[in-house]
């Protein structure tokens, strides 16, 4: 795998990250996240088992433009 499936976009301005997940080729939205247990929710939407432990798995998960864990305003 060249990069992580999953997603954690940069913080917005308005607080909140985009989440997005590689599948089939594309890269779907699942949403905004604004706490780690929004992500969990939306990554178990998406079929992926046990989401809680891969977040901070570099191999699954990538944190874009902020630091891993941070949803407040940019």
């Amino acid at each position: 795998m060249t990069s992580a499936p999953i997603v954690v976009h940069r913080p917005s301005i308005s607080g909140g990250r985009r989440v997005t997940v590689r599948s089939h080729g594309r890269d779907e939205i699942l949403g905004t996240a604004y706490s780690d247990r929004d992500l969990v929710v939306f990554l178990d939407g998406a079929g992926i088992a046990d989401p809680e432990a891969i977040l901070d798995d570099p191999q699954w998960v990538e944190w874009r433009g902020g630091h891993a864990h941070e949803f407040s305003a940019a």
